[in-house]
């Protein structure tokens, strides 16, 4: 296909808030207007892993990142709408720790050389899928939906840097540098992912997909932000970190196949190929210094780090049966798939 010009990133762009799915997100939206006599329902009554509720969280969560248009920036901090944020937060860490398999190992090193074994078919792996079978408009779905955390990638895990001690911080710092190009603004992962949008010919503006993203693929970008904002959850967070890092490698290389196979630019390759090398590195880094610099100061937080090991994967089973039930049966993974399907 034709390379297109890389649009560059602002870090200026505020989205719109997207379209409510139901009476909770309805409400939330209605409270970041600064509307009042607000009625909201109560978050326990909520599917957590709905439409509804992981909008309603991923609004609530996007006031600490971009914020939306028409939406003062002292909403961030308001008294009610952070009230709002605790109940849902409850609600989807309170089904997460119930759903997520407790069996198994309670070792963080265990837990993370089980991610390294892939089935030996594949059948349930969206890169598997694409690489061997996806088409570029399934390319350019994958791609749309993956830009809600792309486009931002390295901010949550950030949060945690203040939060960790000696070894375990130096090496949290060290990666995040090459997340954020090393100190060159178009090598930022960010601005990498952007470009491969564009050479899909997909909309690059931060937050444009979010109306079309399935509550799967809030809940995967609502974890991140849910561990990230709370101290306590930290552990839980470098666990989802290292999930991360020790399975971006095999499966980069994967989707960079998979674009090569359609006839994507280069720019859509790259970013792929620059992540089989970097977070093969990435990988030993997190593995003996972040996590184990963290256990070494804290090795009562091990069940946390499994935790999150096994709530990112948990969420990423759940969105690849969404991917793939979809795509297997001949149609759309999105809510609204028109927006990506014009510029095709």
């Amino acid at each position: 296909m034709t390379t297109r010009t890389p649009r560059r990133l602002s870090r200026r762009t505020v989205p719109a808030l997207p379209e409510p799915r139901g009476p909770l997100s309805a409400a939330v939206m209605d409270l970041m207007r600064g509307k009042r006599d607000v009625e909201v329902p109560a978050p326990a009554a909520a599917n957590p892993y709905g439409d509804d509720l992981q909008l309603a969280l991923y609004v609530l969560y996007e006031l600490h990142y971009q914020g939306f248009e028409g939406v003062p920036e002292a909403r961030e901090w308001d008294s009610g709408l952070l009230s709002v944020r605790a109940a849902i937060e409850e609600r989807f860490l309170g089904a997460l720790r119930a759903d997520v398999p407790a069996g198994g190992t309670d070792s963080a090193w265990a837990a993370l050389d089980e991610l390294q074994v892939e089935p030996v078919d594949g059948t349930g792996s969206v890169s598997h899928f694409l690489r061997d079978e996806g088409t570029l408009g399934q390319l350019r779905e994958y791609a749309a939906l993956r830009s809600l955390y792309h486009l931002k990638e390295a901010d949550p895990h950030a949060w945690v840097i203040p939060r960790l001690y000696g070894r375990a911080k130096a090496a949290m710092v060290a990666i995040e540098f090459d997340e954020f190009g090393g100190g060159r603004p178009d090598e930022i992962h960010a601005q990498l992912f952007a470009d491969l949008m564009a050479d899909l010919g997909l909309e690059t503006a931060y937050g444009h997909y979010v109306d079309s993203a399935p509550a799967e693929m809030l809940a995967t970008v609502n974890l991140m932000s849910l561990f990230g904002l709370h101290r306590a959850l930290r552990a839980a967070l470098v666990g989802h970190f290292a999930s991360v890092e020790v399975t971006s490698s095999p499966g980069s290389r994967r989707l960079a196949e998979a674009l090569e196979r359609v006839g994507a630019g280069p720019a859509a390759v790259r970013f792929y190929s620059e992540h089989v090398e970097a977070d093969a590195v990435h990988e030993q880094v997190v593995r003996h210094d972040v996590v184990g610099g963290l256990l070494e100061e804290e090795p009562a937080l091990e069940a946390d780090v499994v935790f999150g090991v096994r709530a990112t994967g948990h969420l990423e089973d759940r969105l690849a049966a969404r991917l793939l039930a979809a795509w297997r049966d001949g149609g759309s993974a999105l809510r609204t798939p028109e927006p990506v399907a014009a510029t095709a």
